[in-house]
């Protein structure tokens, strides 16, 4: 194996002298109308984060434990798994949906299915009615989760796409908090509202979106790639530029888009499950893609996000407001962190975020084990402090690159035939790698306890190497022009036809805005 690629940072950009510097996202109001529009889609990760902080918070609460007669080992397991098996039911369906009924309308079915669990999940009278009601939130979840990221990165502004699809995944931690912070304000209530309650809130980012949704720009790339040509120009024209059709960005990303879509049908052959492993490029594609799939889950991060309890009760923090008030605060530093990372991806570079998260996260979860055995022998309160600072710091790691980065750098690496699909398969190896770690990581802390730290020292020196060796840097690229990267030489030279077909016009400072009043409604059917 070779060492880590050294690949052009991208900087000379097709479009970047395209863009006009007037335009900002907060003095712009379409480019405002288009963000919001992006935060509906991008709070549908809230409610992924929320799951899972909800039931760590549950599972410190003594009134959902004597509901549900203190389920342990293996039926703990399934509470936590049954999600992520409800999200494996939907896959079959998920891409044919977001690519065959677009993007949005895909969002809006998943959460409506969301919303319809999320009041059986409430309203639940029996464990096996809980775990049902998991199970449809996570089939939901799959459809939202799988178009939502999808649509992101296609309606975004060029300048903010990257920021904005690595804010798509943390804000996974939004979710996180408003669960641990519910389920700590909900600890004093003595009834089954001190868990309903929760419960019921997880519904509210699908409410949203149950309700607005439709109301978004459908994706430009979607609506080319059957055949809407004059919907997807008056879209990219109304959000990117004013109106303005003519204008050199829109007609460059219009023709780029439009051009490397014909290319994959035509050229490439992409179509249909195989081809994601029918070429080199492709095979290069998912090796990375499943890779940063079971890293992102398996790194250390699950013990903590789904057994948070269970590694307080190891290092003799059994007081059930401590954790609960940890978790809550653990949280929002997750969050800091992730959305700091999301917004410096353009500026560092995606291969040196992954190495120093890897480096970091290897450094701070062998202290962690390190602390928990001295506790464990000695009985060092010293040291049980130690592992709760470790967990901050190993976050703080793991939240630099695999927060932001594992949505957009697979959807970025996928060409627009393969990314429902490709980005499918990543969901897939997810799902398969959470609820391996949900019942797996139950039974091993019983077994073992903190000698099964050391397995995860020993994948996470793996996920360096292997980062090390494979992750190419795309920043500052287009969606086509990062094919170049993975595809060799038959791409380059299509984008290099591309760009000298585009036009080559700069912005002129004085330039007159020819804004388009016919496209108020681009974003309606």
């Amino acid at each position: 194996m070779a060492g880590g690629p050294a690949v052009n940072s991208g900087n000379d950009s097709g479009y970047t002298h395209l863009i006009d510097p007037r335009r900002k996202w907060y003095n712009n109001r379409r480019l405002i109308a288009l963000n919001g529009w992006i935060v509906l889609l991008l709070i549908t990760s809230s409610t992924n984060g929320y799951d899972g902080s909800m039931m760590n918070g549950l599972q410190s609460l003594p009134q959902w434990r004597d509901y549900f007669h203190s389920p342990s080992g293996g039926k703990l397991g399934l509470l936590n798994a049954i999600q992520n098996i409800g999200s494996l039911a939907a896959y079959p369906f998920s891409p044919y949906l977001s690519d065959g009924i677009g993007r949005k309308y895909t969002v809006m079915l998943g959460a409506l299915i969301m919303c319809i669990a999320t009041v059986i999940q409430t309203a639940s009278q029996s464990v096996g009615m809980f775990i049902g009601a998991r199970f449809l939130i996570g089939f939901g979840l799959t459809f939202a989760a799988g178009a939502a990221p999808m649509l992101v990165t296609e309606i975004s502004y060029p300048s903010y796409r990257a920021p904005l699809t690595s804010a798509y995944n943390s804000l996974w931690y939004s979710g996180a908090i408003v669960a641990a912070w519910t389920t700590y304000g909900t600890f004093k209530i003595p009834s089954t509202w001190s868990w309903r309650i929760p419960s019921a809130l997880q519904a509210l980012p699908s409410v949203a979106q149950v309700f607005l949704v439709l109301f978004a720009p459908e994706s430009p790339r979607w609506l080319l790639s059957k055949g809407k040509d004059d919907r997807a120009l008056k879209t990219l024209a109304y959000y990117h530029a004013d109106g303005n059709v003519n204008d050199p960005l829109v007609q460059y990303e219009y023709h780029e888009i439009k051009n490397a879509i014909e290319f994959d049908r035509t050229v490439a052959a992409n179509v249909g499950w195989k081809a994601l492993v029918s070429t080199p490029g492709n095979r290069k594609r998912m090796r990375i893609i499943l890779a940063l799939a079971f890293f992102s889950q398996w790194s250390g991060n699950g013990l903590v996000s789904y057994y948070l309890n269970r590694v307080f009760d190891a290092i003799g923090i059994t007081d059930p407001t401590i954790q609960l008030l940890i978790n809550g605060i653990l949280q929002i530093w997750n969050l800091i962190w992730a959305l700091l990372a999301s917004f410096l991806v353009d500026r560092i570079g995606r291969r040196i975020l992954f190495l120093t998260s890897a480096v970091g996260m290897l450094i701070f979860f062998v202290m962690q084990t390190v602390c928990s055995a001295q506790f464990a022998i000695h009985g060092s309160d010293a040291a049980a402090h130690a592992v709760i600072a470790f967990i901050f710091l190993f976050y703080a790691s793991y939240d630099i690159a695999f927060s932001p980065l594992i949505v957009s750098y697979t959807v970025e690496i996928l060409p627009f035939a393969l990314r429902a699909k490709g980005f499918t398969v990543f969901n897939f190896a997810i799902s398969l790698s959470l609820i391996f770690n949900q019942y797996v990581n139950p039974v091993a802390l019983d077994a073992i306890q903190w000698k099964y730290y050391i397995v995860y020292c020993c994948w996470l020196a793996f996920e360096l190497v292997f980062l090390y060796l494979f992750i190419i840097e795309t920043k500052n690229r287009s969606l086509e022009e990062t094919a170049a990267l993975f595809d060799g030489e038959e791409a380059t030279q299509h984008i290099q036809a591309e760009k000298a077909g585009a036009p080559e016009v700069r912005y002129d400072e004085h330039e007159k805005d020819t804004s388009d009043s016919s496209l108020e409604n681009v974003s309606k059917d």
